[in-house]
């Protein structure tokens, strides 16, 4: 028996719609349904007008689509007595978050790699510190917090805010670059360091290259967090420093007159919109980044 020339012996089998593959599918797009079904409510209410939210069809499409209510949100909606909207909020996340990404993410670097290739005396109870820094809950330490930034003249400021953030942020992000660096060839180091290279050049010139997916990791992680606190801006940011999320809770609690449910939902979406445009930008390399930290720890 002879077969044809460049014919496969193993032909592909015929794809087959089991059962279990069935569910499989049946449970995925049930979950992503009932995630998504509020971000959908939130977007279509956004667009619509009072007079037809008020006739309480809230999964239908706008009849009438008015970008009204997103104006009203960013410029002139009332967050307690001030009526200038919530894009003052925003430049401040902004200038709270930049800082508070960008040195974490360097602290953690120095740390994860001085204690994966250093090894300084007493590492690993230094490790083990600042790992039971990440189990204490936040409420717990807020009250000597008030009193060490008072202290020393940073409470209510933007730079009290930021350190604020840097101390919380410090256990997480020395554990993403401590495993991390544990992944890379000790091999390289030394080599490294044969051919005269120090701390911070090896640091520099070595590492730091090798960090892109880890530090996109990191960013994520830290933009979203930032991004996203209510409870350490609302305490230490002060009055001018408000962030973004603590003027939306004030512009959705002010009750004066009708309640606007469209400027609401558009206010929540413009607060959302940072931390959903980083995900789904660089989202990605975040699973390649963990998975390059996870072959060691």
């Amino acid at each position: 028996m002879t077969t044809r020339v460049g014919a496969s012996a193993h032909p592909k089998r015929p794809y087959r719609l089991r059962p279990a593959r069935i569910g499989v599918y049946a449970f995925l797009f049930t979950a992503a349904l009932f995630f998504l079904m509020p971000l959908y409510i939130m977007l279509v209410t956004s667009f619509k007008t009072m007079d037809e939210i008020r006739l309480g069809n809230i999964f239908a499409l706008p009849v009438r689509v008015t970008v009204e209510p997103w104006v009203t949100a960013w410029t002139s909606a009332c967050t307690g007595v001030s009526c200038e909207g919530i894009r003052g909020g925003f430049w401040n996340s902004l200038m709270i978050t930049v800082p508070s990404t960008a040195l974490p993410i360097l602290l953690g670097a120095l740390n994860g790699y001085a204690l994966s290739f250093w090894r300084p005396r007493g590492a690993n109870l230094l490790f083990g510190v600042l790992m039971l820094g990440a189990f204490i809950p936040v409420q717990v330490m807020m009250f000597p917090l008030v009193r060490i930034l008072a202290t020393l003249g940073l409470f209510s400021s933007l730079p009290g805010i930021v350190m604020i953030h840097i101390i919380f942020s410090m256990p997480v992000m020395t554990l993403l670059f401590r495993n991390y660096y544990l992944s890379i060839p000790q091999e390289l180091f030394k080599a490294a360091r044969i051919d005269g290279g120090g701390f911070f050049r090896i640091f520099v010139q070595l590492m730091l290259p090798m960090s892109t997916p880890i530090i996109i990791v990191a960013a994520i992680m830290q933009v979203t967090g930032v991004w996203n606190d209510y409870i350490l801006g609302l305490v230490f940011a002060g009055r001018d420093n408000l962030p973004m999320t603590v003027q939306l809770n004030n512009v959705i609690n002010t009750t004066t007159g009708t309640r606007l449910y469209n400027v609401n939902m558009a206010a929540t979406i413009l607060t959302s919109l940072v931390p959903l445009t980083v995900y789904f930008v660089s989202g990605r390399w975040f699973v390649r980044g963990i998975a390059a930290g996870a072959v060691k720890g």
